[in-house]
C-alpha cells in the first residue's frame, strides 16, 4: 500500500513559515498584497479566486480585486496591468487566463513585470526558472510538485525522474526544477515512443498529461514516487487524476491523491510568492 503524499501537511508547513514572515514584514509597515485581475465571470476563475482569497486571509495577505467586463477593450486592460505594475502597494499580480478571444493575451503576459509575476507566466519568470537567475517566480503548480517532494524528504539526487507532459505551465519547468535537484530527467509527451517502458524505469514520476487516468499499471513499478498533477472529472462526476489511482496505489511506494494533493498546495505556493515579492520590495 502506497504512502499518500497529502497536500494538507505541506500547506500547514508553508502557512507556518509565511505567518512568521508576514508578521516580520508588518512590523516594518509592509502589508503583503496580491492583486487579482479577472476579465469576465468564468466559473472556474471565480472558484480559484475565492480559494486564493481564503488562503491569503488565512495567513494575513491582503487582496485587491480588479474585475473587468468580458468585452473590455485591449487598451483598458493594458492600462490596468500598467497601473498594477506601478502600484508599490501591490507586491504580486495574478491574471486569470485564458482571456476572451478578442484580447491579445501575449501582449498582456509580456506587459506584466516579472518581479510581480507571482503565477510564473512571463518570459522573465520562465527564464529565471531555466537559468536559475532568481528573476520572477516559477509556475505555481510546478513548484507545488517540488514543495511536496521536499516536505516528504524525497531525495532526487542521482535519481531517474520522468515528467509526463511538456507544457510551460507544469512539464517543462518541473523538468528543469528536477534538474536543479540533481535528478536525471526524461520528458515524455504525445510523440514519445513506448512511453510505458520509459515511465516504468523511473524512480520519480511527475504526471501532467492533462488526460484522466492516462497512466495505468503498465507504466508503474514498485518503489516509485508518483506526483499526479491532473485534475479531471469522470463521467460519473468524480474528480480523478492523470494517474489511475486504483492501479498505482498497490504498486508504487508513494503517490499524491486527487483531490487533496498537488492542487491543494498550488494556491499556497502562489501566496508564498506574494510574501517573497514583498520581502524583495523592502
Amino acid at each position: 500500500m502506497a504512502e499518500l503524499l497529502k497536500g494538507a501537511a505541506v500547506v500547514a508547513a508553508l502557512n507556518e513559515k509565511m505567518t512568521a514572515e508576514i508578521a516580520a514584514l508588518k512590523e516594518k509597515g509592509i502589508s503583503p498584497t496580491l492583486a487579482i485581475l479577472r476579465v469576465g465571470e468564468r466559473d472556474d476563475d471565480i472558484s480559484y479566486e475565492k480559494g486564493a482569497m481564503k488562503r491569503c486571509d488565512t495567513v494575513g495577505v491582503a487582496v485587491k480585486n480588479v474585475v473587468l467586463p468580458a468585452d473590455v477593450a485591449q487598451e483598458v486592460l493594458m492600462q490596468n496591468v500598467e497601473a498594477l505594475n506601478n502600484d508599490k502597494s501591490i507586491h504580486g499580480v495574478l491574471i486569470f487566463r485564458p482571456l476572451p478571444k478578442h484580447l491579445d493575451e501575449e501582449a498582456v503576459r509580456r506587459a506584466l513585470k516579472p518581479e510581480k509575476d507571482v503565477d510564473g507566466i512571463t518570459d522573465g519568470s520562465l527564464a529565471g526558472v531555466f537559468t536559475g537567475s532568481g528573476e520572477g517566480y516559477a509556475p505555481c503548480t510546478a513548484q507545488a510538485c517540488m514543495e511536496i517532494l521536499d516536505f516528504y524528504k524525497v531525495d532526487c539526487k542521482g535519481k531517474r525522474a520522468v515528467v509526463v507532459g511538456r507544457s510551460l505551465v507544469v512539464g517543462k519547468p518541473a523538468a528543469v526544477m528536477l534538474l536543479g535537484k540533481h535528478a536525471t530527467v526524461t520528458v515524455c509527451h504525445t510523440r514519445t515512443v513506448d512511453m510505458p517502458s520509459i515511465v516504468r524505469n523511473a524512480e520519480i514520476v511527475i504526471v501532467a498529461a492533462g488526460k484522466a487516468n492516462a497512466v495505468t499499471k503498465e507504466y508503474l513499478s514498485p518503489g516509485q514516487v508518483v506526483v499526479d498533477v491532473g485534475i479531471n472529472m469522470t463521467e460519473e462526476g468524480k474528480l480523478c487524476g492523470d494517474v489511475k489511482f486504483d492501479d498505482a496505489e498497490p504498486i508504487v511506494s508513494a503517490i499524491t491523491p486527487v483531490p487533496g494533493g498537488v492542487g491543494t498546495v498550488t494556491t499556497s505556493v502562489l501566496v508564498s510568492h506574494v510574501v517573497e515579492a514583498a520581502k524583495k520590495a523592502q
